[in-house]
């Protein structure tokens, strides 16, 4: 039968998805059309949402930007008549051609995601779902799954790179008559939607994943802390775990062993902090999130004071390929010290924003280039902005780096979870590395006296630099500041809060010093810093940027020459944003 789905994750959703289902339902009925109606979850071109799929005699055909009025072409045109519509068109029937943004991409964690109905047990089952877990259950020891994960070469992919069989391995060998296995899904980087769009799109595959890793370290209890923002992802969970407890996967006896395995979800409130493991076990509990000293590691002394595993969603997202295809074959790709792959949130200025995973080494300008079509509006390359508050940028003239977790840690940033901000010439570095001090000086438990006052400290400096008022100590004590908060914070908040500040001085440090000896930001956006002119030679006298202007701060007549008076000007760039002769220049 043909199969029609839409694209129902956040972003479809955000972009109309329900309108568009609710549309292809109504035509469906009204033309009396035999088609299976569906919803997948994100497709990965978030930028092309809304995203309708046919998957008919002739292949699979994926429309982009899909709305309510061109939903009775596609059904009249392909779905009635046999003829698709071309121009429309992302990937086409079964030919090889299909979109650049794919071509370079492996999916793995990803594998399910648009292929499936999130809300079906049975699709996911159709793709070797769960044929994972009773493959171990019925051929494998606990000790025998966990030498493939650390054959695999797996690390983690919650940002720290921690290899997942040796984590498995010390939580196995940990003595307690209880141990537990956690599923972080606290994502809370500005810019990373990985972990909401697979909860989403697969449930399944991170259930799996946790079932595995409970049977290798001896776990008979879940939790997934998933963060309440994502009430999509909490829907689809719900419904997973419901269908895979009737169906007797998840309860006593699994697949008819003598195993238990019980999940329940954590809504967590959005705390930065929590995605630490500690201040994520202490949540939990019902404690307030505040990370403790460690050791013990919750390996030895985690949730109810039992040992404890936690991975996070793309991590355990990976397990189920990992047993079903072998070690080897995901350890063929990659780095030496970095295998398999690696999901990236695309954000920022680049023109094709969403989800790609692709195999480690890959380079940085690779993903911006050939899989994000680079620079919206065909603007320069200037950096990206990886690992999130906790990461820092790396300049684009380091773009042929490969993405591996020791290259990337190399420059002063990190791999992280997998959030990459694209950056251009219009960015400020200064203003941009005060953004994410912001962030984690508001996140910040407050437990660590270096973190609460130095990160406040830090950010009251980059406000004055800012706003044109800095001095040259300032940088100086930028530094040390930084050093210090590193050294001395307790958890990894802290000691990678100043991370963007350091790598923006490290490679953008004339910038710095422009705002301060010039009193001028180099990429125009620092408000203070800027002077709005009017260009003479430019000015038509069309009136436009004085009707756009809230404070009569522009003056002259119809067909005349404009100009703007300084001090009435507050800078809200609406007379340069309504001129279309390029009439407003910033200086």
């Amino acid at each position: 039968m043909v199969e029609v789905k839409v694209g129902l994750g956040t972003c479809g959703i955000s972009a109309g998805g329900y309108t568009v289902y609710d549309e292809l339902k109504i035509e469906k009925d009204k033309n009396n059309i035999d088609f299976e109606l569906k919803e997948t979850g994100c497709m990965g071109m978030c930028y092309r949402e809304v995203l309708v799929e046919i998957n008919d005699d002739n292949g699979k055909w994926l429309y982009a930007e899909v709305d309510k009025a061109k939903v009775k072409k596609i059904v009249e045109d392909h779905l009635i008549s046999g003829n698709p519509v071309e121009e429309w068109l992302v990937k086409i029937g079964k030919s090889e051609s299909e979109d650049p943004f794919f071509e370079k991409q492996k999916r793995i964690v990803l594998r399910n995601c648009g292929e499936i109905d999130p809300n079906s047990i049975d699709e996911y089952v159709g793709m070797e779902g769960y044929s994972a877990i009773q493959k171990v259950i019925n051929d494998d020891s606990p000790e025998e799954v966990i030498k493939s994960i650390t054959d695999s070469g797996l690390r983690g992919r919650g940002g720290g790179g921690f290899p997942t069989g040796l984590k498995w391995k010390f939580t196995r060998e940990a003595p307690g008559d209880k141990k537990y296995i956690i599923c972080n899904a606290d994502e809370g980087d500005p810019g990373a939607f990985m972990d909401r769009s697979v909860l989403e799109g697969d449930p399944h595959s991170v259930i799996e994943g946790m079932m595995i890793a409970a049977y290798a370290i001896g776990a008979e209890y879940g939790y997934i802390y998933v963060r309440a923002e994502y009430p999509k992802a909490i829907e689809r969970l719900r419904t997973a775990l419901g269908q895979a407890t009737e169906k007797g996967y998840i309860g006593k006896g699994i697949f008819g062993s003598k195993i238990n395995f019980d999940i329940k979800i954590k809504e967590g409130a959005g705390a930065f902090v929590c995605g630490e493991e500690t201040a994520l076990i202490a949540s939990i509990e019902g404690k307030r999130g505040i990370p403790r000293v460690r050791p013990p590691f919750p390996a030895v002394k985690g949730l109810w004071g039992k040992p404890t595993n936690i991975n996070n969603v793309e991590t355990l997202a990976n397990i189920p390929w990992i047993i079903n295809n072998g070690p080897e074959a995901f350890a063929s790709m990659g780095t030496e010290k970095s295998k398999g792959t690696k999901v990236f949130a695309l954000a920022g200025k680049i023109a094709k924003s969403g989800l790609a995973e692709v195999p480690m080494g890959m380079t940085i300008n690779e993903v911006v280039f050939e899989i994000g079509g680079g620079i919206k509006g065909g603007g320069k390359f200037k950096a990206v902005q990886m690992g999130g508050p906790s990461g820092g940028c790396i300049p684009a003239s380091m773009g042929d780096l490969k993405i591996d977790y020791d290259e990337i840690t190399k420059t002063g940033a990190i791999m992280g979870s997998g959030g990459m901000v694209v950056l251009d010439e219009t960015t400020c570095m200064v203003d941009l590395a005060k953004f994410f001090l912001t962030f984690t000086q508001n996140e910040s438990c407050g437990k660590c006296t270096f973190c609460r006052i130095g990160t406040k400290r830090m950010l009251e400096i980059l406000e004055k630099i800012t706003l044109g008022k800095g001095e040259e100590k300032d940088l100086d004590l930028l530094e040390e500041l930084s050093y210090k908060i590193k050294e001395s914070s307790l958890c990894g908040l802290g000691q990678t809060a100043p991370n963007p500040v350091l790598t923006t001085l490290k490679y953008y440090r004339e910038e710095y010093e422009a705002h301060i000896r010039d009193k001028k930001c180099p990429a125009h956006s620092c408000a203070a810093l800027i002077e709005y002119k009017v260009i003479p030679d430019k000015c038509t006298g069309c009136t436009l940027c004085a009707r756009n202007c809230p404070v009569d701060a522009i003056e002259g007549s119809v067909k005349e020459i404009h100009w703007i008076d300084p001090e009435k000007c507050i800078k809200c760039s609406l007379c340069f944003q309504a001129c279309k002769f390029d009439a407003i220049e910033k200086i």
